[in-house]
């Protein structure tokens, strides 16, 4: 049994660039450069606190920003901003 040539499955040629990757990342990368802004001028706030009411906002601090990257990045992927 040898493969014919013609038995080829059809060249799927890969998706053409589109224009949200790079003014996604830069819609990012502004985003994260205002927030770390924002946090970096309350520090002289949050250091006059006890370690352990430092730690939640700084936890907090270090998770909220996904929750508006993960609409962007689902923007970036799809065109659409949500699901």
């Amino acid at each position: 049994m040898t493969s014919d040539p013609g038995d080829k499955p059809p060249y799927n040629p890969p998706d053409a660039p589109n224009w949200r990757a790079p003014v996604g990342m830069l819609l990012m990368l502004i985003f994260l450069l205002v927030w770390s802004g924002i946090v970096v001028t309350m520090i002289d706030w949050i250091s006059n606190l006890n370690f352990w009411l430092q730690l939640p906002i700084y936890v907090f601090a270090g998770i909220i920003w996904i929750f508006p990257i993960k609409p962007l990045l689902l923007w970036i992927n799809t065109g659409k901003f949500r699901s």
